[in-house]
């Protein structure tokens, strides 16, 4: 078999196309992400503190603290950024307090959403807009 130039460049080029697939296929919405950590259940207010500062003079490290006590698990999620995803945080029967807190990058001004999962099966849900003023990973 004869390798050319043209065949190597074609192979390239499809390579790359098929790896670019599955990312597109794995992105998902903030709605979808809501729902999936839900399960399907309305979550209510009330139960969880989000703190996240109003205005961020940095995009790129916006940090923010979530409780919930009596929670199993707690998600963060950033409306208006590229992937939504932030973090998830799992808590098992030793965990002294339901409490996290991380620094995560925001692209531009958006709501931020934390959802926890009660001990109960009850879901609960927060969200707090915060304006960024430079950076961000989206410009």
């Amino acid at each position: 078999m004869k390798l050319t130039r043209r065949a190597l460049l074609a192979f390239g080029a499809g390579g790359l196309a098929a790896a670019a697939l599955p990312f597109r296929a794995m992105a998902r919405t903030l709605d979808e992400a809501m729902a999936a950590f839900s399960g399907g259940a309305a979550p209510a207010e009330g139960g969880l503190t989000l703190t996240a500062p109003e205005i961020a003079e940095n995009g790129n490290t916006v940090p923010v603290t979530v409780s919930a006590p009596g929670a199993v698990e707690i998600a963060i999620w950033a409306a208006g950024n590229p992937s939504p995803d932030v973090a998830t945080f799992r808590f098992g029967p030793a965990a002294g307090s339901q409490t996290a807190s991380t620094r995560i990058r925001l692209a531009k001004t958006q709501d931020v959403v934390a959802m926890a999962k009660m001990a109960d099966g009850s879901v609960v849900k927060a969200q707090a807009t915060v304006k960024v003023t430079i950076g961000g990973c989206g410009g």
